[in-house]
């Protein structure tokens, strides 16, 4: 069987990248990290278990309302096995004000799983992650770099804003390419620090708006969403224990969403059930 070389596999963008141009960027960016970088509360632990929770939480969310949550939760459910055995109406209570109560309730998820099917301890690859609830290629490997340094590499929206920006890509490139890219430049030996100067630049230097690179996905308005009408009803919930259909739609009394359906929705989730009062509350964990 003929071999296949690495060369003949490459991409020709990730061909036209020479050395010399990686070793700029890499001191571009290092220079920027060593003297601007933040003080995140996640960057001062190597624990498996709250760097999941920090990137779980961090899905979707701005770093400044992720902070407090994280430092919460952490206190809360300071390990695998609280977080595990508590109730689901807790869990839900501690991430509330996060959004995308789902993520909460997959995180609650997969540490049962851990717990169950791994003796409490957090699998050490990224395939093994990705078959846990709310983990997938990003998250798994973020966790794996950030904990434990490994030689992985890792693409999220502000990464691949500043490779298509520094190495002057198509903003059409696929994942695949974008993902050998990222292998090719990354600095082995150096992979927490280089995730987390990337980001940092991205976030501060870099932004969409001064780049003019859009995002590959956009989120949609809170206002008036679904998601509005989600959380309103579970924070309800959390607050009084109970609500009936009738008292959720006298919150959105002018909404073209189906509040039915939605309360549905929020049962095939599992995180409310319907008693036999025909009232919604937190549906209790096993």
């Amino acid at each position: 069987m003929k071999r296949i070389s690495k060369i003949t596999m490459e991409t020709k963008d990730e061909k036209r990248i020479s050395q010399k141009q990686i070793q700029a960027f890499h001191k571009k960016i290092f220079d920027f990290y060593n003297k601007h970088k933040r003080d995140l509360p996640w960057r001062k632990t190597r624990n498996l278990y709250y760097i999941m929770v920090s990137e779980v939480m961090l899905q979707q969310t701005q770093v400044p309302r992720v902070i407090d949550k994280y430092n919460e939760w952490i206190k809360t459910f300071p390990t695998i096995q609280e977080l595990a055995e508590a109730p689901l109406e807790k869990v839900l209570k501690a991430w509330n004000g996060l959004g995308f109560n789902s993520r909460g309730k997959r995180l609650h998820d997969a540490a049962k799983i851990i717990q169950k099917q791994h003796k409490e301890k957090i699998p050490q690859t990224p395939e093994e992650l990705e078959t846990l609830p709310g983990i997938g290629p990003y998250t798994s490997r973020a966790i794996l770099i950030f904990a434990n340094n490994k030689d992985l590499a890792t693409v999220d929206t502000n990464i691949r804003r500043i490779f298509i920006h520094e190495f002057k890509l198509d903003e059409k490139i696929s994942d695949k390419e974008l993902k050998a890219i990222a292998e090719k430049v990354l600095p082995k030996g150096r992979s927490r620090d280089w995730h987390n100067a990337l980001m940092d630049y991205g976030t501060t230097i870099l932004t969409a708006r001064k780049s003019g690179i859009k995002s590959k996905g956009k989120q949609s308005k809170f206002k008036g969403s679904r998601r509005e009408i989600r959380a309103r009803i579970l924070k309800h919930i959390l607050d009084k224990k109970t609500i009936t259909k009738k008292q959720a739609e006298k919150f959105f009394p002018e909404t073209t969403h189906k509040i039915d359906e939605i309360l549905e929705e929020l049962m095939k989730e599992e995180l409310i059930t319907k008693t036999k009062e025909n009232k919604y509350t937190i549906r209790e964990t096993k």
